[in-house]
């Protein structure tokens, strides 16, 4: 802006303060020393010895000498002084004449305005001053510095912005507001609490607010004094209005004039002379509701209508009149997108930032002016390099003119707030030549300074060789010289052409370093003679042909292949598949850069001439020159490469604690042989080598084998086995030859000591580090040091926290250990080590099997105690982390433990103090002023909002009364304010526990905490606010807000929102009906005030009346009040309508924050509010971007095109960047994709669409690979200024978090630039890594929508808060998207803002952090910023989120990074970084281990419990053990109580960070609340269900692959879902696991009943039906009995004619995972249904789906052959007869042989009749035969269990052991069935149908249609045996939920607990016409009375046997 870089005239008033004379008159010089003079008294009065204090206040001068900086480098270019400038140049006065008007406040030499402020001055940049060192206060200006640099000037040579006029400033600058805000701004400073509370620190400030067009002047009221006469200017906004037409003319009279403004101009002390009228009213003339409540202003309340007519007609209105399409200039010719529609003119370039026409500012980019002689070069300058490139490159038009802009607004942004040459050389610094730039890095890396140097073999006439370069430094040091000695057009040249590579290098912006390549190879061209001596300009669009389509085309071709003309996905996994990092990492080894050649394949591109390098790019063969630098391949092998340092610390130190607590498993306990022990215990140390060895061997695995890498990888593993014969070979030696004497006691010490050393070698080191390795210095190591390694150092006090907290972690963790864990174990390992059972035996398996049963027991829980020893690591983690993180809350100031009076009491001060950029701006009126602006615009925008009421409003308002002398107006201060430091009723302010309370205490408590510095506005850095969007609801529909979604909905959704929000809601009805009011009897006004107040007797008698507003919001259907009620709803629903209207909110503060921190800009306008807007607009316009990536855009159905174009009109500014498809130009071609830009000033064309801003040409389609990271990319292009921040579609952000944008910037710690130039070799290096990425928290606005909301929302909280606040002190934190700000020049040339590989980089956000801290990125974490965040709040919808995370970690595990920072990082940081990413997910599986070996553990010991004497307790462990021949397992059953109580810990300690976090900021008692509704709401089940998925998901990952984006769906979770949808979902991740537990755990329960197990019933019954017990209205009877007939009949169909929704269709898409799918054939309809699923390998899946298997049921199989191998009729005595094996194979697989039988007798009959019976009875016959065979395998398992307890002679337990073991054995049968012999699936079902019906013709198999039937015969016996066991299965599970159905009021009670609900809100039954009624009822009985009889049926199965079994004579069965 101009004018704030101008000075206004040397005028002011003179005369005292009680002279009426109004007239101005202009300083001269003799006045300006007399004014010097009393200044300088002002001084002397205000030192600490002065000793009156009561003179008149006057401002000291500005800092007078302005003197260069003697530290600056001679080589950094500054601006020439002009000593012949004239006094108005030397004072800083514009530059243009006196008539002249640049489009902005000038200030001439003509009379001002009395007190008008003077301009803000900006912050110094390379000048010191002596007042720099004096102490900061109020006074104490910082030197005035802006590019404009002022000569020198005397002490006596005042400032003409010092001249204030002298008659008030003392009612202006009172010593008590001053040093009320003389606080340290940075820091926690306070003062004293007595000060506070004796009111003398804090003087009753009051202070005045100002207004902005988006907070009208309404929003600040004056009071009416009742002791004084009522004046116009002290009129009520809030009582009264003008009642008359006349009174309202009076009103709109006064327009220009402040608020209550006397016509006299000697009232200088009123309010009205600080607040022209004409600034600060904004659109209403009246102090009315109207105004307050922002119908009409630019608040989320946007008309809107239900179809495109209305809503035109609503937004036309409302369109701001100063805004018009863009005018931009088209030509004729079309550009080389050749899409027929018409770009923007080659060399008319546009400044779209601006507002079109003759609307815009004539400065584009103020910072940057032309008439700027320090600018180094002008605009047109800069635009004729650009077209110069163009010419020579072939560069697409309008990606040339936006490059332009994007280069522009950065250098206008740097500009801002240093000098143009600085914001030039620093911007080229980051992007090519600085120490950080990742352009110098790749340089050096990649030996380009060598390839220079060999093809310029002579310079300064010295030859020079290869070896010359081998030391870095020199070269950096020649680097430096070059670059120091570049001209500023190279500068800008170099820029340019960077900006137009990357602009349009699409994929290719996910290779950094071969991005670099590209600029390497195109500046030496341009810089070639050829390329200069080139007249012809190359054809538009000549680089994306020939440069980025081949590598584009390159990397599609990894993951799709053409097939039919269509692009089909390769069934590559990634280890196959070169990916972008594959590619990009060719380019940083100057060897893989060799190898590139031409298709030719003779010639090497580098050895080519620089100079035609880029020439040939079209011809290179990229094929031959990419591979695989580093191989995904799928298996857990990458655990123990990445994480050995993990499994050396816990397995050595287990093997030590075991070892050392246990001799007697190695030596005879009773002998003398220390040596022994000490030297077993020393095999730690072999225990850690063997990992290490084992680490080495798998890194063969996935690193390519070269020279260079095999080599260090075979010295290594050298190394180790050397290391390995060290630490084991005196065990050896002592064990076998010499066992005891002191020379055996000797070497034994030492391999112990050695052992320790080599255990903490390993476990310290990481592994690249070991037996040295690449010298730092040495080239070879470069690319490590600046790709992989490059790891931001921490600061001395955060890495000793670092080591602290690990210290504390593993201190406290291994003394726990020892104690619970490894000496707990001795007793049970010492019990059950030596036992042997004797008298037992089998025929097949004889007497070893059963007589080692213990042995085989202990093993078991052997591994048991070492999976908790892993454990406890986590839960000490969690412990220690969370103090820590609470100790830091404390320390920040961030508890609610700190006062929350003083927090509230001094947030007037805060505001001034931290928000405001005061340091840097003219102290003009009293502090409280200021401050009463911001406050009043936050508290009008939550009344906008609709969270507070107008009572509520009028508490915390700062007001206008009446002061007590000369009839003076002040600011009332809001109670609110006083009443905080006397009491903490905050009730009657707002609503208690309202969003109200919440959104102000934040802000409270988050300016305690320190904060930088901000910039002032003009000054700050712009930055882009960047939201991809795929299919997000953009604005809910009055449909789907007012009728239920479907059936099972029973609640429309604006019902369930009213519910949620009911004080929201009754403010939005009082502000509507009021609204409704007004326009029906003053049609065409604005305002509410019209009318008195409406009493409530009054509301009462039209209760019926406005049931229509309470009901939907609305009586009438206008389009304005249907728009309303769908906004109400979009603001508190997930839409991208909130996330916009939300941070669009960042418009709002820096016009807000422009105004009060520059009242002459506001002075300036006085007369013309319009350009007062159209300035504040341009500011926010130019400091801030929103960018929306709409990726669907171009294909939106009506609707959603609707939605689209009101955000365009309802936000001009808001910028949608999109794909456009474009039909080829010739037939076989691709079609053409373009990336294009709108906003809301772009022309609507004639067919609706707008006119693009840009539109650019990308090389094919982008989205190649999940998605969300294409999307941005395409985009990435548009963004603009310096940073970005990254949010999804679903959050939100609020005005007053946004006033700290400029807090948050400047964490990148940018704003200061350094004070020499960085080329210069004066220059030091720079030490401080760059701050790459700032997080910020997160408030997740759903977590009061239910237990399943809240527990989410919990997750986010302790992680996004409680945990990244101390990851980011100790280098743990990472990028994970929303809703962090970027430095986008960093990431942009780092590989971008995320990562793109299909499947591999599922989590994209995650890779952008672990780039950044590879490659040096620094980030860091806020806590004083937050953004709303809106969570899944269904149970499948958080599941599915679950399952997304938990599948990304996989995919996480197999990548590239991991191996990095798992092999290359320091040990604290390493585990910093395991412990809060991957070692969450492997703790989960850890758990989920613990359950599965738990299990088996005690089905052993209960085998041995249910066929052994067992020894009664006694406590005396000498006594003798009674009766004879018992087996004592007293202690086992001892380590198992101990061990659930452990794993119950381990569990419940999870809920301990959530409700410290919660303690910590809410309070003790609101946390016991939530934890108590938690619990009370059944999240324990939840939680135990989560960690299943979560451990499934990654399993079945790292397994089968197929990680893929899963829509998980935002919206309320209100609709019941089927019992059979539930099951299909989750029945394969946990419920079909949970069962197996739960047989087992009956078993145990049977055998060895203990109070310790119900924890494991809880659980166990967690994983079977919780998503059944969160599923709303489960309990409902109707429903109930109807989900019954629905799981009947989803079990039945889909045999005759397709069903998606069917069993068969289940069990097959279950399958899958395994066989995969046949490649898709295009055209096929069915091939739509799903997408291609690849087989995954055998090797892969061997593991996970036949060894597990197979190992799980030979466990179950050993258990019941040791309970069959004793005598049932003789105790101890061995068994005869027939093997328990054998019984158990035949009982397992008899039910699959008579299936088989049953199959093959269906399948003859049906290819026999079914042609016929096809005819006659239609599609029923393949129903009725399916039927028939289900109910044969039904009937069959049944029978079998059945047969198998009787021959068990009704033993219960003995037949729940065979049961556990014939369904191992089934299951391990199913998968080698499905494993071996089944082929690939069909997408299709016409193989089940045919199978079923008999018709095997027609059905389109093809070559298939020979061997189909006999692979559809095996698919058939495996889906009888499932079927079967899914029918009993479901049956089972209905069993257990049935009973909570007799409980009165069952369904309010689950609803209540769900959805947090009063019974008194509670969701209403649904309303059923009678005809539907009726049929529900007969359903209800006829099924009803189904489930009653399966019931029966299945007690008579189980009871029966058990009442009369045991009088059923028992026949003799062979088996």
């Amino acid at each position: 802006m101009a004018q704030n870089y101008n000075q206004r005239s040397n005028s002011g008033n003179s005369g005292s303060s009680n002279s009426s004379d109004s007239s101005r008159i202009r300083y001269n010089h003799h006045q300006i020393e007399q004014q010097q003079q009393q200044q300088q008294q002002y001084r002397q009065r205000s030192s600490p010895h002065s000793p009156s204090r009561h003179e008149p206040v006057l401002p000291p001068p500005i800092h007078p000498n302005y003197q260069r900086n003697p530290n600056l480098s001679p080589n950094f270019p500054h601006a020439a002084y002009n000593n012949n400038n004239n006094y108005s140049q030397q004072q800083g006065y514009s530059r243009s004449p006196p008539s002249q008007d640049n489009g902005s406040a000038q200030y001439h030499n003509h009379p001002s305005p009395r007190l008008e402020t003077p301009t803000t001055p900006l912050p110094q940049q390379y000048l010191t001053s002596p007042s720099t060192t004096s102490p900061r206060s109020p006074f104490n200006y910082p030197p005035y510095a802006s590019r404009e640099q002022y000569p020198p000037r005397t002490v006596s040579q005042p400032d003409p912005k010092d001249v204030y006029p002298l008659d008030d400033i003392n009612d202006y600058y009172e010593d008590s507001d001053l040093d009320d805000y003389n606080l340290d701004r940075r820091t926690n400073q306070q003062p004293p609490v007595t000060q506070i509370a004796s009111n003398q620190y804090y003087n009753g400030a009051r202070y005045l607010a100002q207004d902005d067009p988006a907070y009208p002047a309404e929003a600040y009221p004056a009071q009416t004094d009742p002791n004084r006469g009522t004046s116009e200017n002290q009129m009520s906004p809030f009582y009264s209005r003008p009642t008359n037409g006349q009174d309202r003319a009076d009103e709109n009279n006064r327009k220009g004039k402040g608020r209550g403004e006397a016509d006299s101009e000697t009232e200088t002390d009123s309010v009205s002379d600080l607040t022209p009228n004409s600034a600060y009213s904004g659109e209403a003339d009246n102090y009315d509701y109207g105004a307050t409540r922002g119908v009409d202003d630019s608040s989320r309340y946007t008309m809107y209508a239900s179809s495109q007519d209305s809503l035109m007609h609503v937004l036309d209105p409302k369109k701001p009149q100063y805004y018009s399409p863009s005018q931009t200039t088209y030509n004729g010719e079309n550009s080389s997108t050749a899409s027929g529609r018409e770009t923007p003119q080659y060399y008319g370039l546009d400044y779209p930032h601006l507002p079109p026409g003759n609307q815009r500012s004539k400065e584009p980019y103020p910072a940057w002016r032309s008439d700027d002689p320090q600018i180094p070069c002008s605009k047109e300058e800069i635009e004729d390099i650009f077209l110069d490139l163009t010419n020579k490159f072939g560069f697409q038009k309008d990606s040339m003119r936006n490059m332009y802009d994007h280069l522009m607004i950065m250098l206008d942004s740097r500009a801002s707030r240093m000098s143009p040459a600085q914001a030039l050389l620093t911007l080229h610094a980051d992007y090519v030549g600085g120490e950080n730039s990742n352009y110098r890095k790749w340089y050096f890396a990649a030996q380009m300074d060598i390839d220079d140097a060999l093809h310029n073999p002579h310079k300064n006439g010295i030859p020079i060789a290869r070896q010359n370069f081998e030391d870095v430094r020199a070269s950096e040091e020649m680097w430096k010289e070059r670059m120091n000695s570049m001209s500023q057009y190279d500068r800008v040249r170099q820029l340019a052409l960077f900006l137009l590579l990357w602009g349009e290098a699409a994929q290719i912006r996910f290779t950094a370093e071969c991005l670099c390549f590209l600029f390497k190879v195109a500046d030496d061209y341009y810089r070639s003679p050829d390329c200069k001596a080139k007249v012809q300009p190359v054809p538009e669009g000549e680089y994306l042909r020939n440069v980025v389509t081949p590598l584009y085309r390159f990397i599609r071709e990894q993951g799709y292949e053409v097939i039919g003309g269509k692009f089909v996905k390769r069934e590559k996994d990634h280890a196959e598949t070169i990916g972008y990092d594959d590619i990009n990492q060719l380019f940083w080894y100057p060897e893989s850069i060799d190898r590139i050649r031409l298709h030719d394949r003779k010639t090497r591109l580098m050895a080519m001439p620089p100079s035609q390098r880029y020439l040939v790019l079209s011809q290179v063969d990229w094929s031959r020159a990419f591979e695989k630098t580093y191989k995904e391949k799928r298996t857990w092998l990458h655990l123990a490469v990445n994480f050995t340092r993990i499994w050396i610390i816990h397995v050595a130190v287990f093997w030590y604690y075991t070892a050392y607590v246990a001799p007697f498993l190695y030596m005879d306990e009773n002998s003398k042989e220390p040596a022994v022990k000490w030297s077993v215990v020393a095999l730690g140390g072999a225990v850690a080598t063997l990992f290490m060895i084992v680490g080495c061997i798998c890194e063969f695995f996935f690193i390519p084998l070269k020279g260079a890498n095999v080599n260090g990888l075979v010295q290594r593993l050298l190394m180790l086995f050397i290391i390995l014969v060290i630490n084991a070979a005196p065990t050896w030696y002592i064990v076998k030859i010499k066992r005891t004497g002191s020379t055996a006691l000797m070497i034994s010490l030492g391999q112990l000591f050695i052992s320790l050393v080599t255990t903490l070698t390993f476990a310290v080191l990481p592994s690249s580090a070991l037996f040295g390795g690449p010298s730092i210095t040495s080239r070879k190591s470069l690319p490590r040091q600046s790709f992989t390694g490059n790891y931001p150092p921490l600061r001395e006090r955060d890495r000793i926290l670092s080591i602290g907290l690990w210290v504390c972690v593993f201190g406290c963790k291994l003394i726990e250990s020892y104690f619970f864990l490894s000496l707990s174990f001795k007793d049970p390992l010492k019990a059950m080590h030596g036992m042997r059972v004797l008298n037992c035996g089998d025929k097949l398996a004889g007497s070893t099997l059963c007589t080692y049963m213990p042995v085989m027991a202990i093993v078991i829980m052997f591994f048991m105690d070492l999976v908790l020893f892993f454990l406890d690591t986590y839960l000490w983690y969690i412990i220690w982390n969370t103090i820590f993180s609470v100790t830091r809350a404390f320390y920040l100031g961030i508890s609610c433990w700190t006062s929350w009076k003083v927090i509230f009491a001094m947030l007037p001060k805060r505001i001034y103090d931290k928000v405001l950029a005061t340091s840097n701006m003219d102290i003009k009126y009293k502090p409280k002023i200021l401050v009463s602006q911001v406050w009043n615009a936050i508290i009008i925008s939550m009344y906008r909002e609709h969270l507070l009421s107008i009572e509520n409003v009028q508490k915390l308002l700062y007001q206008q009364g009446g002061s007590e002398d000369d009839g003076k107006h002040d600011l009332r201060e809001p109670e609110f304010f006083v009443a905080q430091a006397a009491s903490s009723n905050k009730s009657k302010y707002f609503p208690a526990l309202s969003e109200a309370e919440r959104r102000i205490s934040f802000f409270a408590q988050s300016l305690s905490t320190p904060i930088p510095e901000p910039l002032p506005i003009p000054s700050m850095p712009t930055f882009t606010v960047l939201t991809p969007h795929y299919s997000e609801k953009i604005l809910l529909s009055l449909r789907e807000i007012i009728r239920e979604e479907d059936q099972n909905t029973r609640v429309t959704l604006l019902e369930y929102l009213k519910q949620l929000h009911p004080i929201e809601w009754d403010n939005f009805v009082k502000d509507t009906k009021i609204l409704a009011e007004e326009h029906s009897m003053y049609p065409g006004t604005t305002g509410f005030s019209a009318f008195p107040n409406i009493s409530e007797k009054d509301i009462k008698s039209k209760k019926l009346d406005d049931l229509p507003f309470y009901s939907v919001g609305f009586k009438s259907s206008a389009p304005e009040f249907t728009l309303r009620t769908r906004i109400w709803a979009s603001l508190r629903s997930q839409t991208l309508y909130r996330t916009i209207s939300g941070f669009m909110n960042y418009s709002k503060a820096i016009k807000l924050l422009y105004r009060v921190e520059n009242p002459s800009v506001v002075s300036s306008y006085a007369n013309n509010p319009e350009k007062l807007e159209r300035e504040l607009s341009s500011m926010a316009r130019r400091k801030f971007k929103f960018l929306v990536t709409m990726q669907r855009y171009s294909k939106f159905n009506k609707e959603e095109q609707e939605n689209a174009e009101f955000l365009l009109r309802a936000y001009p500014d808001l910028q949608i960047a999109y794909l456009e498809e474009q039909a080829p130009e010739q037939e076989g071609q691709e079609n053409k994709i373009f990336s294009v830009l709108i906003d809301g000033h772009c022309e609507v064309l004639p067919d609706g669409k707008r006119k693009p801003k840009y539109r650019v040409q990308l090389p094919g389609n982008p989205i190649l690979g999940d998605g969300k990271s294409d999307n941005q990319n395409h985009a990435i292009i548009f963004y603009r200024g310096e940073y970005l921040q990254l949010v999804d579609a679903n959050q939100d952000n609020y005005l007053e978090e946004c006033l700290k944008i400029r807090n948050i910037l400047g964490e990148f710690e940018q704003f200061d630039a350094p004070q020499t130039s960085p080329y210069s070799p004066a220059s030091e290096p720079v030490n401080k890594n760059p701050v790459a990425i700032v997080g910020a928290r997160e408030y997740i606005f759903s977590e009061n929508y239910g237990v399943l909301g809240d527990v989410a929302a919990g997750k986010e909280q302790t992680f996004g808060t409680l945990t990244q606040r101390i990851m980011a002190m100790i280098g743990g934190k990472l990028h994970y998207g929303h809703p962090d700000f970027l430095n986008a020049i960093f990431m942009t040339t780092r590989g971008g803002i995320s990562k793109a590989q299909k499947g591999l980089h599922l989590n994209e956000d995650i890779y952008a952090g672990m780039n950044a801290f590879c490659r040096g990125g620094r980030i860091k974490h806020t806590e004083y910023y937050q953004c709303g965040k809106g969570r899944d709040l269904g149970f499948g919808s958080i599941l599915h989120f679950t399952t997304k995370i938990g599948t990304g970690m996989g995919e996480q595990m197999l990548s590239r990074e991991y191996y990095y920072i798992g092999t290359q990082l320091p040990l604290d940081r390493f585990l910093t970084f395991y412990y809060a990413h991957p070692g969450f997910h492997v703790n989960n599986i850890f758990i989920i281990l613990s359950v599965q070996l738990f299990m088996v553990g005690m089905m052993f010991i209960g085998a041995l419990a249910t066929s052994l004497t067992l020894c009664d307790y006694n406590p005396d462990p000498q006594a003798r053990r009674t009766p004879e021949g018992c087996y004592d397992l007293v202690p086992v059953y001892d380590w198992i109580k101990r061990s659930i109580i452990s794993i119950f810990v381990v569990f419940f300690i999870a809920f301990l960070p959530l409700f410290l976090q919660e303690s910590t900021e809410k309070g003790f008692l609101r946390s016991l609340t939530r934890l108590g509704k938690h619990f009370m709401s059944l999240s324990p089940f939840f939680e135990v269900f989560t960690t299943q998925i979560y451990a499934n998901a990654i399993m079945t990952n790292l397994s089968f692959g197929g990680a893929r984006y899963i829509a998980t769906g935002r919206g309320f979770a209100t609709a019941r879902i089927p019992f059979s949808i539930l099951y299909s979902r989750f029945a394969g991740p946990s419920i079909y696991f949970g069962m197996r537990i739960l047989l087992i755990l009956l078993f145990v329960t049977m055998t060895m009943w203990i109070p310790h197990l119900i924890y494991f019933w809880v659980s166990v019954i967690a994983l079977c039906i919780s998503p059944f017990l969160f599923n709303p209205h489960q309990f409902s009877f109707t429903d109930f009995i109807i989900d019954y007939r629905e799981f009947l009949r989803w079990m039945s169909r889909g045999n005759s004619k397709t069903h998606a929704n069917s069993w068969i269709a289940y069990c097959r898409v279950s399958r899958t995972m395994i066989t995969g799918y046949k490649r898709k054939r295009l055209g096929h309809p069915s091939e739509k249904l799903v997408g291609d699923v690849s087989r995954p390998s055998f090797a892969v899946i061997f593991v996970s789906e036949i060894l597990w298997p197979f190992f799980t049921a030979v466990l179950c199989v050993i258990a019941f052959m040791f309970i069959k191998s004793f005598d049932q009729q003789t105790l101890n005595t061995p068994k005869k007869g027939t093997s328990a094996l054998i019984r158990v194979v035949v009982i397992a697989l008899a039910p699959m042989f008579l299936n088989a039988v049953m199959l093959a007798s269906l399948f003859l009959i049906s290819v026999c009749m079914g042609p016929v019976f096809n005819g006659c009875c239609g599609s029923k016959f393949g129903a009725i035969t399916a039927g028939i065979a289900h109910s044969w395998a039904v009937v069959n398992l049944i029978g079998a269990f059945e047969g198998l307890w009787y021959i068990e002679s009704w033993k219960l337990n003995h037949a729940v052991l065979g049961i556990i073991a014939t369904t191992a054995i089934q299951r391990f049968v199913f998968k080698v069935l499905i494993t071996l012999f089944l082929s690939r699936e069909f997408k299709h079902d016409e193989t089940n149908r045919a199978w079923w019906t008999g018709s095997w013709t027609g059905r389109t198999l093809g070559k298939s249609a020979i061997v189909q039937p006999f692979r559809e015969y095996i698919c058939k016996i495996v889906e009888m045996g499932l079927f079967a066991a899914d029918f009993i299965l479901g049956h089972i599970i209905l069993f257990m939920l049935a009973p909570l159905l007799l409980i009165p009021g069952i369904d309010k009670i689950h609803s209540t607990m769900l959805f947090w609900l009063r019974p008194s809100k509670q969701i209403r039954s649904p309303i059923f016409s009678i005809k539907e009624r009726s049929r529900r009822k007969r359903i209800v009985w006829t099924y009803g009375l189904i489930f009653l009889g399966m019931i029966a049926i299945f007690v008579g199965l189980i009871a029966g046997p058990l009442m009369v079994g045991s009088k059923v004579k028992k026949i003799n069965v062979p088996i």
